[in-house]
């Protein structure tokens, strides 16, 4: 007994964060903060209060259409993941022939193929004019949803499939001995694992789904790019607009890498 407990690995220690004050870090800070006081200085940005509210209702847009995307597409990322584990065959082919298709083809292909086919094809039955789905599928921002969520779905699918794989199948069987059922072991033990090892891998897909929203613009939908577009046509500016938006992306990149990192920490895991 006093052998098998001297054999229990030490619980993990995560490595100690790395100081802002290295001379590299120092560096890198000083030339942002020059190009910074260099654009403020001597670029226009007369034009900003005009466009404030528009900028705010866009980078709003932006949030909403990335969070509720995410979030769906996570919630149907599971069942494909899982089906591409468990079976059965059909049901595997299906999950793994759309994963397949959607990472496959261009994200703006499918855009269009949504809203310019599918939406299209709406407005020739009477049927759906007349209904009250009719005034919400003559907009746009339904099918820009649409194509961000099952992208989202598809890739993260794919994360899924490997976390759902990668979980030891010892934790598993264990979960078997103490009598939980299908269900239960799913809901207590194979999901929250299969969530925590994918943890990394979901925050660089969250943060390429953020940078996969301005593609929406070219339909209409009116988030933080179509602003600036419409900035640059109205003032004929290049620079100080696209800096405005790769600034407010990078922000917001910033603010998504922190929170996943804080989640991350806050998750206890177990060293190898």
């Amino acid at each position: 007994m006093i052998k098998d407990e001297a054999t229990i690995l030490p619980a993990y220690k995560p490595p100690k964060a790395r100081s802002l004050l290295e001379p590299h870090r120092l560096f890198l800070m000083a030339v942002f903060a020059g190009i910074f006081a260099c654009a403020v200085i001597y670029m226009r940005w007369d034009w900003l209060p005009k466009y404030q509210d528009r900028l705010i209702a866009g980078i709003w847009q932006t949030l909403v259409l990335l969070f509720t995307t995410a979030f769906f597409g996570f919630l149907l990322a599971v069942p494909l993941g899982l089906a591409q584990v468990t079976g059965p065959r059909p049901l595997k082919w299906l999950a793994n022939g759309f994963c397949t298709i959607i990472r496959g083809t261009p994200l703006l292909l499918q855009l269009w193929l949504l809203y310019y086919g599918l939406g299209s094809l709406f407005a020739q039955f009477p049927e759906i004019r007349q209904s009250f789905m009719w005034p919400y599928l003559r907009q746009a921002w339904p099918y820009g949803f649409t194509a961000l969520m099952l992208s989202f779905a598809a890739y993260e699918g794919e994360v899924m499939r490997g976390a759902f794989a990668g979980v030891p199948r010892g934790e598993l069987e264990a979960a078997r001995a103490f009598g939980m059922g299908r269900f239960t072991m799913f809901r207590r033990i194979w999901l929250p694992r299969a969530i925590q090892r994918s943890l990394p891998t979901l925050n660089g897909e969250t943060v390429l789904q953020l940078k996969s929203t301005p593609l929406v613009a070219t339909i209409t939908v009116v988030d933080t790019y179509a602003v600036i577009s419409k900035v640059r046509q109205d003032t004929f500016l290049t620079y100080e607009p696209l800096l405005l938006l790769a600034l407010i992306y990078l922000i917001l990149t910033g603010i998504l890498v922190a929170g996943f990192r804080f989640l991350e920490n806050r998750i206890p895991s177990r060293g190898a």
